[in-house]
């Protein structure tokens, strides 16, 4: 059976606040089949593309070069910096598979996160546990499968986030209805099954990965009614940071109660996945936390949508159905400022981004195109009940500096707002839209669609023709090669000129250096080819 997802629900027409400064649109690129593409995630990598994340129902048509293996597969688009591909995989079961998250690992590969309903078959290497579960798929960087984990109880659990961690293992987090696997006499326990009894309906569950996607620990944190978590990021203490949206009232883990209809709900984790600190934030209505990021100063920034109005932990009321809340907190949870942006009746946060002088852009959609301006310019107006892309930039504290709608006639929901090297951002979402307006292409009823701006308040940034990432490091490096070349050497040496190691390339931009067994100090990668020669010094702690 098919399954068909809806990018919005029908609202009545909206108004939306003052465009301040528009910025540029220097490209916009779309990817799918003939029939829907789902994005959920994007990340940009050190080569200076990007990599996209979600799944594919469309068979090999379109710019898609693989057939459907079942109902949803996962697909990921590895793409230059101007859009172009670099390569393309994808990998499903029998069944629905959506891929949610991905994470740029220090190998130079990625790690994959989502959910699978598919059982053992065609590219799925183990049985299913329950109705959905976790699914994790390791790639190298070049998108080739190097392992696979599916994870799960006997219910349904839903992986929305993925990271890894500073001992090169992975955090996952999503939600789960499982209760703890029963294992029967002289059975083993299966060690990737839920450990642990469900607290309400839905909880917010943890897992910990070694490098080797074997499982450390995992965690259930609930109350007794729907806890649903959103994103997860590991901080600087070595612990992590948990934000999600919660109805249930203080019962089980959760130690306060719930102002309206749901809130949003963080929680601190130590290094073993212990709770340090929770805190709940809503007014009277509904409060739903999508994204959450930590920020330069130890505290996090919190960001989703709420019809709330001053109520509660909430100080701006809502001005028109649901309107984007930004909330930042310190590093123990205590709110340090909050401020509401309206576009509509449909206002979704899915991205949030620090920049380096402080400020955020905080990327979501909103439902029909910007109607007034109030300042006299020409107005626009679309049907009702279409989404545009959003990308707002603010202070530090939180006022407004400019905001970028970005749409076609259609349909655009924006998944993923990031910044690029080049100090431009990116946004990554799925449209259904005509070409119109700024969507030059179609391939199929719903496509990933992706667009390049510039951010004028930036000054553009040098390239660097070789450079490593990370560095320091303890096992991997990846040297990054800015100029295009055909073929050439990729050579490591030691400070007293020793050959250590000597790879072919051939036209890769990202070539993967292991250090992992040699002793602490520095070295140096020569990067010989047919256009250009040059070397970069690495440090291995």
């Amino acid at each position: 059976m098919r399954i068909k997802l809806h990018l919005s629900a029908i609202f009545p027409a909206l108004l939306f606040p003052v465009i301040l400064s528009a910025q540029d649109i220097l490209w916009e690129k779309t990817y799918g089949g003939k029939h829907a593409e789902y994005l959920y995630d994007a990340i940009p990598t050190p080569d200076y593309g990007f990599i996209l994340a979600g799944s594919s129902v469309s068979g090999k048509n379109g710019n898609k070069d693989e057939k459907n293996k079942g109902d949803l597969d996962y697909w990921v688009w590895k793409m230059d910096e101007h859009g172009n591909l670099d390569w393309q995989k994808s990998f499903g079961g029998s069944k629905a598979d959506l891929l949610q998250s991905i994470a740029l690992t220090s190998d130079g590969g990625f790690i994959l996160g989502g959910t699978s309903s598919s059982a053992k078959g065609l590219d799925k290497t183990e049985e299913s546990k329950g109705l959905e579960d976790f699914w994790v798929i390791k790639l190298n960087a070049k998108g080739q499968q190097l392992w696979q984990k599916t994870i799960g109880g006997s219910g349904m659990e839903k992986l929305l986030s993925i990271a890894q961690t500073r001992d090169n293992g992975y955090i996952l987090g999503g939600t789960s209805s499982s209760n703890k696997a029963i294992t029967l006499e002289g059975q083993t326990p299966d060690l990737y099954s839920k450990s642990e009894d469900s607290r309400g309906n839905l909880d917010f569950w943890v897992v910990k990965l070694d490098q080797e996607g074997t499982i450390v620990w995992q965690k259930t944190i609930g109350g007794k009614y729907s806890d649903e978590l959103r994103s997860i990021h590991p901080t600087s203490d070595g612990g992590y940071i948990l934000g999600g949206y919660s109805n249930s009232p203080a019962s089980g883990d959760k130690t306060a109660e719930n102002y309206g209809l749901g809130d949003y709900w963080v929680v601190k984790l130590d290094e073993q996945g212990n709770i340090i600190w929770q805190n709940t934030y809503g007014g009277d209505k509904d409060d739903n936390l999508t994204a959450l990021i930590p920020t330069q100063d130890g505290g996090y920034l919190l960001g989703g949508n709420s019809n709330s109005g001053a109520t509660y932990s909430k100080s701006k009321t809502n001005k028109e159905g649901a309107d984007f809340w930004i909330v930042k907190i310190d590093e123990y949870g205590q709110i340090e400022w909050q401020e509401t942006y309206n576009y509509g009746k449909a206002d979704i946060v899915t991205s949030l981004v620090e920049n380096k002088d402080g400020s955020f852009i905080i990327g979501g959609y909103a439902q029909s195109e910007v109607k007034s301006t109030g300042n006299g310019l020409a107005l626009k107006k679309d049907k009702e009940g279409i989404s545009d892309y959003i990308a707002l930039k603010i202070k530090a504290n939180g006022e407004e500096l400019w905001t970028q709608t970005v749409g076609s006639k259609g349909d655009e929901v924006l998944k993923r707002l990031l910044e690029t090297r080049d100090g431009g951002y990116l946004l990554a979402g799925t449209s259904n839209g005509t070409a119109s307006k700024d969507k030059k292409t179609v391939k199929g009823g719903n496509d990933f669609w992706v667009v390049k701006l510039k951010d004028k308040d930036k000054e553009d940034k040098a390239r660097i023709d070789l450079e490593a990432v990370p560095n320091p490091t303890e096992y991997y490096t990846n040297v990054i090669v800015s100029f295009d070349y055909t073929k050439g050497t990729a050579t490591l040496y030691d400070l007293g000129g020793r050959e250590i190691s000597r790879v072919e390339i051939k036209g890769e931009k990202t070539i993967p250096v292991e250090l992992t067994n040699l002793p602490t100090g520095i070295y140096v990668v020569e990067i010989k080819t047919d256009t250009e020669t040059g070397g970069v010094k690495v440090i291995k702690k």
